[in-house]
């Protein structure tokens, strides 16, 4: 179907700019090396941003497996859709990290730190406590759907007329990437804020699989943090969302 096609592309181009970002950042002889915390939280917010502006007239930009089920278990979205939105999500994702991989290929090659070329991939705990950093996530991505089930066009109302939402074109997605860049900002320092499992298991994958010199094991044991914590999250926003509405 065309929604989940653009499902697949909206999370690889997600994944090719927001992961790029931290690619640009963090390896080496890039000119945008040692660009810092606020570069990439800013870059990943423009990420979403693009990703969803170019594919929410299609699917709805979910390009998230924990919105894809807060949509669902909303009543604003069919079940029926939600596995083959969530695959398609994960495959654009692991299609997303393969690209940055080749299009930085050079500068992986200079970079000797194991650590580091697996942060261009996934995301990883500043300090490692299971408890803490599942609720990192869970909150993470709380704030995060509970802001897009809440966001509202504007409304014009003209007397003697029935009153319609507005659309505002591209703009629409600009707050979404507000959003993360601001998750990112106060929250992302303690796991690196995946706040989408497609985001983080999609690209662990491709790590695993890509023959990367010198590259660091694939945390599997960590691997279920930044899936659950995020389904967590998406469930405890949506039960506030259904009480406030």
């Amino acid at each position: 179907m065309l929604e989940n096609f653009a499902e697949f592309l909206g999370t690889f181009i997600l994944i090719l700019l927001g992961n790029g970002v931290v690619a640009n950042t963090n390896l080496k002889q890039t000119h945008s090396h040692g660009g810092g915390w606020i570069v990439i939280a800013a870059g990943w917010g423009m990420a979403v941003f693009v990703g969803v502006f170019a594919t929410m007239d299609i699917s709805g930009a979910h390009l998230n497996p924990a919105v894809t089920l807060a949509l669902a278990m909303s009543g604003l979205f069919e079940w029926s859709r939600v596995v083959p939105f969530i695959i398609s999500q994960i495959l654009g994702a692991m299609l997303g990290a393969a690209t940055v991989y080749l299009y930085f290929r050079d500068h992986f090659l200079v970079t000797t730190e194991p650590g580091t070329k697996k942060a261009c991939f996934c995301t990883a705990p500043a300090i490692r406590n299971f408890k803490s950093n599942f609720f990192s996530e869970m909150v993470g991505t709380f704030v995060l759907v509970l802001a897009v089930l809440l966001i509202h066009l504007p409304i014009l109302e003209i007397e003697g007329v029935e009153s319609a939402k507005v659309g505002l074109g591209s703009l629409q997605a600009l707050p979404v990437g507000l959003l993360v860049f601001a998750i990112g900002l106060s929250l992302g320092g303690t796991t690196g804020y995946a706040i989408n499992p497609a985001r983080d298991l999609g690209p662990r994958i491709v790590h695993s699989l890509l023959p990367i010199p010198n590259k660091d094991d694939n945390d599997w044991g960590y691997a279920w943090i930044p899936v659950a914590g995020p389904a967590m999250g998406a469930t405890v926003a949506v039960l506030i969302y259904l009480v406030l509405v």
